[in-house]
């Protein structure tokens, strides 16, 4: 329980419990950091700090006991997928003309208000932001010391920003606002203005790995450093990391990098491409493929580049020698356009397999 289990970014946890130390608790943050660095994790973990009916101390700093009643009921919504999940199937229950009204929004706690983006567009709507002012100025906290609003993007209908932006420049009494974005030049300038930034770093690999053999106790050491490489810093991406779907996903990879490097057969090239015709889950198998590859690609440049100790893909490093070998800068940079434009390509839904064999057919004559 409470901050010991946060894995990384000390100095950043640091100063959120010094401000709830010194009673100098934001009206408005922004935590900013890659996908899965554990923004929402760390916000629920300061709404408990904050709300905590039993507080205690570790390492010198206030901490939350974890089991009052008003921590339990800010960690049920832990598990955000889910809860996003249950809240968008309930909504579809609803007679048409009341699903067009009601907008998603999570609420474990009374005082405890998220926001996660509203499907099927995946932004935040200006009806959720007008909930959300609506219980700043209406609804002081209940049971807790604070209310929070949680935002889990800052993909923001324009409307829907301007209005945020209102409340933000004259926010309510005990009330604060955090706001989680992978890049905070997302945000309107005038949002970021009134808000404290804090950011989160990457973790080191190494310790990624100490994490994955505690709670994954069943990969491998090999595995577990490639997870721990492919995660990019991220412990969210450690952790949920499907190893098997990669690994898939890059044994394709390879395939279309012999083909265009090495090993002309395209019969096998052919094959396997045909694997991704039709059907919605041949999309992100699509998607998965040319991430592995992009993957590779940079892979290839760390070789080229001379500096293997980068590579992501350390348990195929001789594979990846030998594909290296004879590959300049000029082909790297034509392979990473002709990924982009298969990309592209499945937005204007051409058929996927032939758009495959094409990329490997140009990054052979490349």
């Amino acid at each position: 329980m409470g901050f010991q289990d946060f894995l990384g970014n000390q100095s950043t946890v640091d100063r959120l419990r010094e401000s709830v130390q010194h009673q100098r608790i934001p009206q408005a943050i922004i935590l900013a950091g890659p996908r899965g660095a554990g923004k929402y994790t760390l916000a629920l973990k300061f709404a408990q700090l904050v709300n905590c009916l039993n507080p205690t101390e570790s390492n010198g700093l206030p901490d939350f006991c974890g089991t009052c009643h008003n921590c339990t009921r800010i960690a049920e919504a832990a598990d955000l997928d889910t809860k996003l999940a249950e809240a968008v199937a309930a909504r579809d229950e609803l007679r048409d003309v009341d699903k067009k009204e009601t907008r998603i929004l999570l609420q474990p706690h009374p005082d405890v208000l998220i926001v996660p983006p509203d499907p099927p567009q995946n932004l935040i709507k200006i009806g959720q932001v007008r909930q959300v002012t609506h219980n700043a100025y209406y609804r002081p906290p209940a049971e807790a010391r604070r209310s929070i609003f949680l935002f889990t993007t800052s993909a923001f209908m324009k409307e829907a920003a301007n209005s945020l932006l209102k409340v933000l420049e004259e926010p309510p009494a005990n009330t604060t606002f955090i706001l989680l974005t992978e890049n905070p030049n997302d945000m309107l300038p005038t949002i970021r203005s009134r808000a404290m930034l804090f950011r989160l770093g990457t973790v080191p690999a190494e310790m990624l790995e100490q994490l994955l053999i505690e709670r994954r106790p069943e990969l491998k050491a090999a595995t577990r450093a490639l997870v721990a490489r492919m995660s990019e810093g991220a412990v969210g991406r450690a952790l949920g990391f499907d190893v098997d779907a990669y690994l898939a996903s890059r044994n394709d990879a390879l395939t279309v990098l012999r083909a265009a490097l090495r090993d002309p057969d395209f019969s096998t090239l052919f094959k396997m491409t045909d694997t991704y015709r039709g059907g919605a889950d041949r999309s992100e198998k699509t998607l998965n493929l040319l991430r592995a590859t992009n993957k590779l690609i940079e892979d290839l440049l760390m070789l080229v580049a001379g500096t293997p100790n980068l590579i992501r893909n350390q348990d195929i490093v001789t594979e990846l020698t030998k594909l290296a070998d004879g590959v300049s800068l000029d082909w790297i940079d034509n392979a990473a356009r002709a990924l982009a434009d298969v990309e592209k390509g499945m937005r204007r839904n051409l058929l996927r397999s032939l758009s495959l064999d094409s990329m490997a057919l140009s990054l052979e004559r490349a």
